[in-house]
């Protein structure tokens, strides 16, 4: 069974309405409620798993990994997906929710953040869940979506990064149900996050705080964050893997019919490792560095120099034994800019 409604995320200064769509397969349907659609999951309903994507806009691919997901649950499937085979709606055995635009704003702008003349004060959606009914846009925008996140027992917000990031899912450093949730997602890499008090600085500098899957981690719903490869464009090899671990999800929480694929990846922390840029200008990496490298301590990973007088202004390199996870190929850089990412292993 599938059902879909429009959802109005809150209105523009003109009175213009922020509308996305919701998708509800399965057990669960959509009903009318005061201020627009609600989910309404029967008490056997079973398991319930909500997945959204497009928080920032450049990131498509996971609005196609929903798209093609679509397609496998309805029997819809297109040309492009129809090596998935017939619809296998009937081994629903619970409630997909999917949102795949969560963030129109940004989406129209293929832009990761929104003007200031929009939201000056969260100016990215995934700063401030589980979000405000009264507050700024995307306040109000998260607020809405809140309620259809908050029913699930488990949480995939679907993010793309750049063509140059090695795909990895993120998930709350500690939690068991959380990992167990990323392995069955199914990426070779796991980056674990510590949150709060176990956190670096910066987590609480960027307010990390109010990224969605703190804010559902902190309710007691286990989520992740998949990092699929290359932002802008749709790439068949990202939006695979996007709904191979959607379908590992959708199975080791019991929606779907069978057991996820054993994983053994590598863990490693999240936003450690960062090489950055000491002063402004271009970034040159080394020629043979690529994702998914192994490297050392003290590794010569590239150099930034100026570009006006030739002079080496740094020499980069890796602080810590660790996978190149990311390599910055726009070469102008500006000082604080990351250069290369290094995951630095860990036993969980």
């Amino acid at each position: 069974m599938h059902d879909s409604r429009e959802l109005v995320l809150a209105r523009l200064p003109s009175g213009v309405p922020i509308r996305t769509t919701v998708h509800v397969y399965g057990e669960g349907t959509l009903v009318d409620g005061e201020e627009g659609p609600e989910l309404d999951v029967p008490d056997d309903g079973g398991p319930v798993v909500y997945a959204q994507a497009a928080q920032h806009g450049r990131e498509v691919n996971g609005a196609a990994v929903l798209r093609r997901l679509h397609g496998r649950l309805t029997g819809e499937a297109d040309d492009d997906a129809a090596d998935l085979g017939d619809g296998i709606d009937d081994d629903v055995r619970g409630t997909l929710v999917s949102v795949p635009v969560a963030d129109p704003l940004t989406f129209d702008r293929v832009s990761y953040t929104t003007p200031e003349s929009l939201d000056s004060i969260n100016a990215n959606m995934n700063r401030c869940w589980p979000g405000d009914p009264d507050g700024t846009l995307h306040e109000r925008m998260a607020a809405r979506l809140w309620p259809f996140a908050s029913a699930a027992d488990a949480v995939v917000d679907l993010h793309t990064g750049s063509p140059n990031m090695l795909t990895h899912t993120v998930y709350m450093r500690g939690d068991e149900e959380c990992r167990g949730l990323a392995e069955a997602f199914g990426t070779d890499l796991l980056l674990a996050e510590a949150a709060g008090d176990d956190a670096d600085t910066e987590w609480a500098e960027r307010n990390f705080g109010g990224k969605f899957r703190v804010a559902a981690t902190r309710e007691g719903i286990p989520t992740i964050t998949p990092e699929l490869a290359h932002s802008r464009e749709v790439v068949e090899e990202a939006v695979e893997t996007g709904v191979d671990g959607m379908v590992g999800v959708l199975r080791r929480e019991g929606v779907l019919a069978g057991d996820p694929a054993p994983w053994d990846g590598t863990v490693a922390r999240n936003h450690l490792g960062r090489v950055t840029a000491a002063d402004s200008g271009l970034f040159r990496a080394e020629p043979d560095l690529a994702i998914g490298d192994e490297v050392t301590d003290g590794e010569r990973l590239g150099e930034v120099y100026d570009p006006t007088t030739f002079e080496t202004l740094q020499v980069a390199e890796a602080d810590r034994d660790g996978i190149v996870y990311s390599v910055a190929r726009e070469s102008t850089v500006t000082a604080g800019a990351t250069l290369v990412g290094v995951a630095e292993r860990i036993e969980e």
